[in-house]
């Protein structure tokens, strides 16, 4: 219903910011990496996911398209709702939580609040097996070396962090498009990844 909201910064509270669009205030429950840098007064443009539960609305803000993508992978996850997926979104930018699936790194996950050991097992065999599944069906990104996607030929650091940007929800054509052109031979994979995501971004 509503892919971004643009306006001036009118309160920013804890895990909240209130964007003014023409006089009309947007409440945006958001993370602590957004909230950063947002300043109250000043123009901001927010991505956003409308949730509709049972009895609730609630319109959730992020500050980059990698964030409000991994929102939406994380709330796909059977058991996570949208104040968990917040919670994990402040302690872990995109990046680290895309290299933390991957890796399996459970640890990184269970520094958030209330995410406890099994939830972070979870999220991690939910979303490798996710983006396993849409890998397979798209021909594209299997994990091994030396493969081609796009023009992209797959070094174990590349294929590392296109399977990360899959984890994070895009497409096959989308994460060969943003690895063109990146030093993946000689980046570490945190940067490749944040480079690619910037690329996407633009």
């Amino acid at each position: 219903m509503f892919y971004y909201v643009n306006g001036t910064v009118a309160e920013v509270q804890p895990n909240l910011a209130v964007i003014d669009c023409g006089g009309v205030g947007y409440a945006c429950a958001t993370t602590s990496n957004t909230l950063s840098g947002l300043k109250k007064g000043e123009r901001a443009k927010l991505y956003t996911y409308l949730h509709v539960a049972e009895n609730a609305f609630g319109l959730y803000g992020f500050g980059s398209v990698g964030e409000l993508n991994s929102f939406k992978m994380l709330i796909g996850v059977s058991g996570v709702g949208p104040k968990a997926a917040l919670a994990i979104l402040s302690v872990s930018t995109p990046e680290t939580l895309a290299m933390s699936i991957i890796t399996g790194d459970e640890k990184t996950l269970t520094v958030a609040p209330g995410i406890g050991k099994k939830i972070a097992q979870r999220i991690i065999l939910e979303l490798k097996d996710k983006m396993t599944r849409e890998s397979a069906a798209s021909g594209g990104l299997a994990l091994g070396t030396g493969r081609a996607c796009g023009g992209v030929v797959l070094t174990n650091k590349a294929t590392e962090a296109a399977a990360a940007l899959g984890v994070l929800g895009y497409s096959t054509a989308e994460t060969a498009a943003a690895l063109k052109g990146v030093d993946v031979e000689n980046l570490p994979l945190e940067e490749i990844i944040r480079a690619g995501l910037k690329k996407m971004a633009r």
